[in-house]
């Protein structure tokens, strides 16, 4: 799964790295948790970069409780299930970021681990992003990211990993119109294990209230 991410770099890197001119709000994010609001890049005439709420909450559901347990769909059911296959055909998503976590089962603690690309450099998630309408009337976007089975790297600390997509891929996802499921599917696939690097850092990150760049550091 992925449970925490990271999008630290400032916003000129970012910019020129995924070639979208997007801000972002509030600074470098060391520890963005599930429910927290993050930046997603949308297809909406154009790309856009807009904040929507980690965990997918389907238009369907009851309450926004739902998107506790939507924070990652898997890339193996994601066009049949049914909280994801909607969005799945026209609601994709950009989750942008420059490093995930993932925590080694271990005794007294988890240890937990950070992965990045090799260069360091920002990169996407494929994601999906949902519209539900509050009691109140008012619209609450949210997001999922779509998770895969772990490459070599990531096999030795978690059995999944987030989808990483290659630059080259991210207007077919981006694109509606796009509609070829096996087509979708087959960007579904673990980033190449040498292009990542991974590294342990300190427990603090493990507590969701906790920021700043002491949640990146290699311990």
């Amino acid at each position: 799964m992925c449970g925490r991410y990271t999008l630290t770099l400032e916003e000129k890197q970012a910019g020129a790295r995924m070639a979208f001119g997007f801000r972002l709000s509030g600074g470098p994010r060391y520890n963005i948790a599930p429910s927290q609001l993050a930046p997603v890049v949308v297809r909406d005439g154009e790309s856009v970069v807009k904040e929507m709420r980690w965990g997918l909450i389907p238009f369907w559901a009851k309450d926004e409780k739902f998107g506790y347990k939507t924070i990652n769909a898997m890339a193996e059911t994601v066009a049949e299930k049914p909280a994801y296959r909607a969005a799945f055909k026209k609601r994709r998503c950009l989750v942008v970021a420059d490093g995930f976590y993932e925590w080694l089962a271990a005794v007294p603690v988890k240890r937990p681990h950070r992965f990045t690309l090799r260069d360091g450099q920002p990169f996407a998630f494929a994601g999906l992003w949902e519209r539900w309408k509050k009691p109140d009337g008012a619209d609450l976007d949210s997001f999922t990211i779509i998770t895969t089975e772990a490459n070599e790297l990531t096999r030795q600390i978690h059995n999944r990993m987030p989808v990483i997509l290659k630059a080259e891929d991210y207007e077919r996802w981006l694109d509606a119109e796009f509609k070829n499921v096996e087509g979708l599917k087959s960007l579904l696939k673990p980033y190449p294990a040498d292009g990542m690097r991974c590294y342990e850092v300190s427990p603090y990150v493990s507590n969701a209230q906790n920021e700043g760049p002491q949640c990146v550091e290699r311990v």
